[in-house]
């Protein structure tokens, strides 16, 4: 059975453009004006500059229906911005209502034609666009025929992909980052991996418009359709910003606290979908891993658990995880070529017995509330951004050595896996008993599990007792499973590819290499971002890494920030090797 899903409706929203810094957001939908119906019309609304307390904006508003004599562009703000003056239109606010009407010179909009105007206004905090506009009272942007097969908003149109195929990766080029590229090329030998594909990551509200000079979302979709040419197009993005994101790991804290689902719903999420959603991207195979780290902590690392956090405590108490990715997974599940990917953590965290199943039953909860539904579930991800091996080859779960089972052996502690692929597969099977789709698909991050190098071991470590087996044999050289921080002697793993095992849609490589997993000491930084001594060479480790040393490789920067010393070890040590 191919897992096809129909699309349960058009969710193209308002086709947004902007410049500059601003943050795009949601408005709520106004009532219906009183002036003559329009039929279907698109808006543009571009800010062309914008500072500490103001901003500019240019609008443009084309009527795509039936000829009108005179006109009125209305929506709603989700923050504090006030309209002060503008040009082209008689614009009017009362609240976080604005309208716009023609002027005497430009009320006229035969079928085809646009009207443009601007405006300046005054903002505090973030300044979220507007996503919902009306056209003297009609919605834009909104089907208007749906038997027209020209129409791009039209669910039956053939050339929009109104369903999903069963693996977006199946027959299809990944996108390559060229930010991550040119970097990669500037490193010596680098130039070996440089054309690979790599996540891209909004890990804060800046980055869908571009952080400083950096490329945006829009900028990534519009890259990756450059590259599409005739061909099927993947682009994967990583979708991470959860209020009190990370409660256990400060490495990786963002910019939004504990209580702020509110605006994680309408500067993050609502943009992102509204950007998505425009029918210029619809051609294009959208991926999105959710929220990484996030699910898996409200299991392992609250009270009763022996690596409880406050941190995490508070937000199982407030449900603003579950909240978030549930709210992402509504909106984003709306749009017909987007394929929502859960993060499902890795063995060396959610292996155990304890862990496993409570993990998979926390991800059917979250996807079956707060608006989400199972369907809007295309499948999970596992090791994103970890190191734990793909295939342990020289050891297995049911293997005894002098009377103790592989699970005795200090390495594997009595998980049930050994590696990736068969935790992966497993959880897969556990998630469709559970309700998931029977056809639901896995990814594997293997941009740093690599572990070749002199240091692989070429077959099983000697049999005099369990642990020497293991660790002989054994291709994850980390300390301990639980050190997840810039780890010494790792490498880069299977190379991205589709349909490498059962049950696996593809290996991706969701964590671009050499984007540091934290900083070794604490450096001051606005993306609130903190200090974990899980990344400092020197810590001697906690109760989730059972007291060992971190592993880590010193002189780190700040997570997600260029290192090159890292990237020139997972080269290195790649396997298979480059």
């Amino acid at each position: 059975m191919s897992r096809i899903r129909s699309r349960a409706g058009t969710a193209v929203l308002t086709a947004l453009a902007l410049t500059g810094a601003a943050c795009v957001g949601t408005a709520a939908a106004l009532p219906a004006d009183s002036g003559t119906a329009a039929a279907a019309c698109t808006v543009d609304y571009k800010v062309q500059n914008q500072w500490g307390s103001g901003f500019t904006t240019a609008v443009t508003v084309t009527n795509n229906g039936a000829a009108v004599n005179s006109w009125n562009l209305t929506w709603s703000y989700a923050g504090d911005q006030k309209v002060t003056n503008g040009w082209n239109a008689d614009l009017s606010q009362s609240g976080a209502a604005v309208t716009a009407k023609n002027a005497s010179y430009n009320g006229a909009l035969a079928t085809g034609a646009s009207a443009s105007f601007g405006f300046n206004a005054t903002y505090s905090g973030s300044n979220a666009l507007p996503a919902s506009f009306k056209l003297n009272g009609v919605t834009c942007n909104e089907d208007t025929d749906p038997t027209d097969p020209t129409d791009p908003t039209d669910p039956t149109d053939p050339t929009e992909p109104g369903d999903r195929v069963d693996n977006p990766y199946a027959g299809a080029k990944v996108y390559v980052n060229p930010e991550w590229s040119a970097k990669a090329k500037a490193e010596p030998g680098g130039s070996r991996i440089a054309n690979q594909p790599t996540g891209v990551w909004l890990d804060r509200i800046a980055a869908i418009n571009g952080v400083g000079d950096g490329m945006g979302l829009r900028d990534h979709l519009d890259a990756a359709l450059a590259q599409k040419g005739s061909s099927e197009q993947v682009v994967q993005l990583v979708v991470y910003n959860l209020p009190g994101r990370d409660c256990a790991a400060l490495a990786s804290n963002g910019e939004l606290g504990p209580t702020e689902i509110d605006k994680y719903k309408t500067d993050y999420i609502n943009p992102i979908a509204a950007i998505l959603a425009e029918p210029k991207y619809a051609g294009l195979r959208i991926v999105t891993t959710i929220e990484i780290d996030s699910l898996p902590n409200l299991i392992t690392n609250v009270s009763g658990r022996p690596t409880a956090t406050p941190n995490c405590d508070v937000m199982k108490a407030n449900g603003n995880y579950q909240k978030g990715v549930a709210y992402a997974l509504d909106k984003l599940g709306d749009i017909g070529n987007v394929y929502n990917y859960i993060d499902a953590g890795h063995h060396g965290w959610l292996g155990w017995d304890d862990n496993f199943g409570a993990s998979a039953e926390m991800f059917k909860t979250t996807a079956s509330g707060n608006g989400a539904k199972l369907s809007d579930v295309h499948g999970f991800i596992v090791n994103t951004a970890n190191y734990s091996a793909l295939k342990e080859n020289n050891f297995a779960i049911g293997d005894s050595v002098a009377g103790k089972s592989v699970r005795e052996s200090k390495w594997v502690d009595w998980n049930r896996y050994t590696d990736e692929l068969s935790y992966a597969q497993a959880m897969r099977t556990k998630l469709v008993s559970l309700g998931f789709d029977q056809n639901l698909g896995m990814l594997i991050d293997t941009s740093r599990n690599g572990w070749g190098g002199a240091a692989r071991p070429a077959g099983p470590g000697a049999t005099t007792d369990v642990d020497t087996y293991v660790n002989g044999g054994r291709y994850d050289r980390r300390i301990h499973l639980g050190n997840w921080c810039n780890q010494s002697g790792a490498g880069l793993g299977e190379r991205p590819q589709a349909n490498p095992a059962t049950g696996i849609d593809a290996y991706v490589w969701m964590k671009p290499p050499g984007e540091s997993d934290g900083s070794s000491k604490a450096i001051d930084n606005d993306e609130g971002k903190g200090f974990d001594r899980m990344c400092d060479p020197t810590y001697t480790g906690n109760p989730r890494n059972n007291n060992n040393m971190s592993g880590a490789l010193p002189d780190a920067p700040v997570s997600g920030h260029w290192f090159s010393a890292q990237f020139q070890e997972l080269m290195k040590n790649a396997y298979p090797a480059l």
